[in-house]
C-alpha cells in the first residue's frame, strides 16, 4: 500500500471528549472516528489492526479445538424469555419489535442462542465441542465512553464448551485460561486473571482478564507477596480479631439529637468508634424492601448483594421509602427487633457484641447490641468492600487496589442453560443427562484499545508488531527518480520477504512524514534520501526504542524481515 493512496485522517489534536490516551490516539491517528456515543466507524488503519487481533484469538481458539460459527445478532424474544434473562437484562438490552408486532433483541451474548443449535446434540460420543464465532454485540450502556473501552456495538469473540461432566468443563475451562493469556501475550497487553462475579451470566465459578490501567473501570485486589488477586466485586481480606466485652442485658436508647453520620456518631458525646457502629442500609430488592449491615467503617459492596441474594433490580431504597418501612429517616436506621424485613448480615459482624446502631425513632440510637441476640438475621454473607492496606486472605500481607481495564472473562456455567433449553445427550449408561456448559469472551476493539493503553508514548502510539497496521514503513525524503527507484524497489523486496510495508510517497515534508509515522505507531521505519543514497545506505528506525541505524542497501531487507520475524516469532503457524 501507498501512503499517497491510503485514507489516514491523522489529527493534530484530540476530541474534548477523549480522556482515555487509546481514545485520543485512536482519534488522532485516523483509526477510528465516532458516528454516535458508543458507536465507532473502523477506518482502514483501524480495520487492519481490529483483524489482526481477532486473527490471533481466532488462531488460539482454533488450537484448543474450537471450531467457528456465525450466528445472527437479532434474536426472538422467546429464546430470552425461555432462559429467563429477558428481564434481567434489563436496560441494558436494545429492544425491537417487528413489523408483526414480534419482540426482538439485539444480541448482547449468545449462550442462549448456542444453546439451541447444541439441542441437537444427542450422545455423550459426540462431547466434548467447543464452538465460538466473532460477531457484533449490542448493549446499551448507560455512559459510553473512553473510545473503544466502553461502547455500545463492539465484535467480540465468544466461545462455549460442551461437556458430559464437571471434569470436561473443567479441562476447557483451563484450555482457555492458557489460551487467552497466550493472546494477551501475542498482542502485547500485560494480563492477569482475577476471581471475578459471574453476574448476569450464571454459573459457579468465572475468572476476568485484567490489565492495569488508569482508563479502566474495575477495581482489583492484589497481593504482591502470594498473588491472590479478585475484582472487588469478589474480594475478601483478613481482619484483625476483635474482642467485645460482654453486653448489658438489653440495648439501651439514647438521644441523638442531629446525628445523621456513622463520623457525627463518632464524635458524638457517648457515642461509638466507627469500627463499632452497625451500618444499616434500606435497599430495594426486587421491589422488595431488605435491609443490608454492614460494620459502620465498611463500604457495601452492591455486587456481593446481588450475589448472596439473587436479586435482579437493587437500588437504594428512597428516604420516604425507609421512613415508611422502619418509622425513621436515614442516619437513625437499624435491625434491632425488625422482624418483617429480611436483613442480610456482613460476616464481619458475626459474634459481635456492644455495637451501636439506630434506634429507628429520629435522633435516638441503641448501644449494648448483640448482634446474635437482638437482631433476626436471615442471612450472613460477606457484604462489604474490601480497602487497600487490609491483610491478604491468603498470606497476611497488605493488599492494594488496582484500577484495570477488564479484557476478557470466562465462565464456568454448568448446567443451567442445558436444562432450560433441554440440551441433553446419552451418558455411557444410556441416561438423559444434561450437557455441562463453559462460556468465554474477549473484545476485540476493547483489546485493541488495551493495546493502546499499554503503548504509547508522548508521540503517539506504540503498536506491537503482530497487531501493527504495517509492519515497515518506507518514508522516501524526496520524490526525485532515484529515491522513488530505490523506495519502490525496496517495497517490492520486502512484500515479497513477507513483511507488511507501507510506502510513504506523498509530497509532504520529511517532518511531517515522520510525526504521522510516529503517531500510528508503525514499528519501523526506512527513511530513504539522496545523501544516504549516495552513500549506499539508509536509515533504520525502531519506533519502541527509537534507535537509528545505517544499514547498506543490499542488507535493508534482510535486516528489517528478521527484525519483524523476531518481534512476531509467537505467532503461530
Amino acid at each position: 500500500m501507498r501512503w499517497s493512496q491510503l485514507f489516514v485522517p491523522t489529527l493534530r489534536d484530540a476530541p474534548n471528549d477523549a480522556v482515555a490516551p487509546s481514545h485520543a490516539l485512536l482519534v488522532r491517528g485516523g483509526f477510528i472516528r465516532q458516528l454516535h456515543a458508543g458507536h465507532y466507524s473502523m477506518l482502514p488503519m483501524g480495520w487492519r489492526v481490529h483483524q489482526k487481533v481477532a486473527q490471533i484469538v481466532r488462531e488460539e481458539i482454533d488450537a484448543i479445538g474450537g471450531q467457528e460459527f456465525l450466528l445472527p445478532t437479532m434474536h426472538p424474544a422467546e429464546i430470552w424469555k425461555q432462559s429467563g434473562r429477558w428481564d434481567t437484562m434489563g436496560e441494558i438490552m436494545f429492544r425491537l419489535v417487528d413489523r408483526k408486532g414480534g419482540d426482538t433483541a439485539l444480541g448482547i451474548t449468545h449462550e442462549e442462542i448456542f444453546a439451541t443449535v447444541a439441542s441437537e446434540l444427542s450422545s455423550y460420543k459426540q462431547l466434548p465441542q467447543l464452538w465460538y464465532h466473532i460477531q457484533t454485540k449490542f448493549r446499551d450502556e448507560a455512559r459510553p465512553k473512553s473510545g473503544l473501552l466502553r461502547v455500545r456495538e463492539f465484535h467480540m469473540k465468544d466461545s462455549y464448551s460442551f461437556d458430559i461432566d464437571q471434569a470436561g468443563l473443567d479441562r476447557q475451562f483451563d484450555a482457555h485460561d492458557a489460551a487467552y493469556r497466550r493472546i494477551f501475550e501475542r498482542i502485547g497487553v500485560p494480563a492477569f486473571g482475577v476471581e471475578a462475579s459471574s453476574g448476569a451470566m450464571g454459573g459457579n465459578s468465572s475468572v476476568e482478564f485484567m490489565t492495569p490501567s488508569d482508563a479502566g473501570e474495575d477495581d482489583v485486589a492484589r497481593c504482591a507477596n502470594c498473588g491472590y488477586s479478585a475484582n472487588i466485586e469478589k474480594a475478601t481480606s483478613a481482619l484483625p480479631a476483635v474482642t467485645d466485652d460482654a453486653p448489658p442485658p438489653a440495648p439501651e436508647r439514647f438521644a441523638t439529637p442531629g446525628v445523621r453520620t456513622i463520623a457525627a456518631l463518632e464524635e458524638f458525646e457517648g457515642g461509638a468508634a466507627a469500627d463499632r457502629q452497625l451500618k444499616t442500609l434500606v435497599m430495594m430488592l426486587d421491589g422488595e424492601i431488605v435491609l443490608a449491615v454492614v460494620r459502620g467503617d465498611h463500604q457495601l459492596n452492591v455486587q456481593k448483594l446481588i450475589d448472596a441474594t439473587g436479586a435482579i433490580t437493587v437500588r437504594a431504597a428512597e428516604p420516604e421509602e425507609a421512613l415508611a418501612a422502619l418509622g425513621a429517616r436515614p442516619g437513625s436506621l437499624g435491625a434491632v427487633g425488625v422482624t418483617d424485613l429480611r436483613i442480610i448480615m456482613d460476616e464481619a459482624l458475626r459474634g459481635r457484641t456492644n455495637m451501636t446502631t439506630g434506634a429507628n425513632t429520629d435522633d435516638w440510637h441503641l448501644r449494648g447490641v448483640d448482634v446474635a441476640r437482638d437482631i433476626t438475621v436471615s442471612a450472613w454473607a460477606d457484604l462489604r468492600e474490601v480497602s487497600a492496606g487490609e491483610a491478604c486472605v491468603n498470606c497476611g500481607q497488605p493488599i492494594e487496589i488496582v484500577r484495570c481495564i477488564e479484557i476478557g472473562h470466562i465462565f464456568k456455567l454448568g448446567t443451567v442453560y442445558a436444562e432450560k433449553f433441554g440440551v441433553m445427550v446419552s451418558d455411557a449408561d444410556g441416561k438423559e443427562a444434561p450437557v455441562v456448559m463453559g462460556s468465554y469472551g474477549i473484545g476485540i476493539g476493547r483489546n485493541m484499545a488495551a493495546a493502546v493503553e499499554a503503548n504509547y508514548d508522548d508521540k503517539g502510539i506504540i503498536w506491537p508488531v503482530s497487531i501493527a497496521p504495517f509492519e515497515c514503513v518506507i518514508t522516501l525524503m524526496r520524490l526525485d527518480e532515484a529515491t522513488l527507484a530505490a523506495g519502490e524497489q525496496m517495497y517490492t523486496e520486502l512484500k515479497a520477504a513477507g513483511v507488511d510495508v507501507l510506502l510513504d510517497d506523498r509530497d509532504a515534508r520529511a517532518g511531517v512524514k515522520f510525526a504521522d509515522a510516529e503517531l500510528v505507531g508503525i514499528p519501523y521505519r526506512i527513511t530513504v534520501g539522496p545523501k544516504g543514497l549516495a552513500s549506499g545506505e539508509v536509515e533504520v528506525t525502531e519506533r519502541r526504542s527509537g534507535e537509528t541505524i545505517n544499514v547498506a542497501l543490499d542488507a535493508v531487507v534482510a535486516t528489517v524481515a528478521e527484525r519483524v520475524a523476531g518481534a512476531t516469532q509467537t505467532r503461530k503457524s
